[in-house]
């Protein structure tokens, strides 16, 4: 399979475009005027923080940081990007900005650091080796 093969800057890269097509969909989508009403509340909360959930974690991939650098970034762009949303709709006709929006934004937010911050702690439990003993002339064949 070629998944394996691909290099951390490919998902960086990835993540990035992903990161642009989300905050696209957001702004530029979020103003047609098929965007009023699309989705019925309380299913709308849901859509808000799935969102937002994949935003953070994009934001977090595409960073090329590491620790709690990454996580910072991560939660404080969906954070930020969840703000700007809800400032965007006050100015779009039939739209509105809410609070609860935004309390759904933040939660996707940290669903979305939460799951970085697992994946990114997998990774580095999987790159420990946890392989038997071995002696020194038995060397690493991985």
């Amino acid at each position: 399979m070629y998944l394996p093969r691909l290099g951390s800057c490919h998902f960086s890269a990835i993540a990035l475009l992903a990161t642009l097509g989300i905050v696209a969909v957001l702004f530029i989508g979020g103003r047609q005027p098929i965007a009023v009403g699309l989705i019925p509340h309380p299913w709308d909360k849901v859509a808000h923080a799935g969102v937002f959930a994949l935003l953070g974690y994009a934001i977090g991939l595409s960073s090329n940081l590491r620790g709690w650098h990454k996580l910072a970034i991560a939660f404080f762009g969906a954070l930020l990007a969840g703000a700007f949303d809800e400032w965007h709709q006050v100015y779009l006709p039939g739209r509105e900005a809410g609070l609860s929006d935004f309390i759904a934004d933040i939660i996707g937010g940290i669903f979305g650091t939460a799951f970085l911050a697992m994946k990114s702690s997998r990774r580095c439990i999987s790159q420990l080796d946890v392989s038997p003993m071995r002696s020194p002339s038995q060397g690493n064949s991985r």
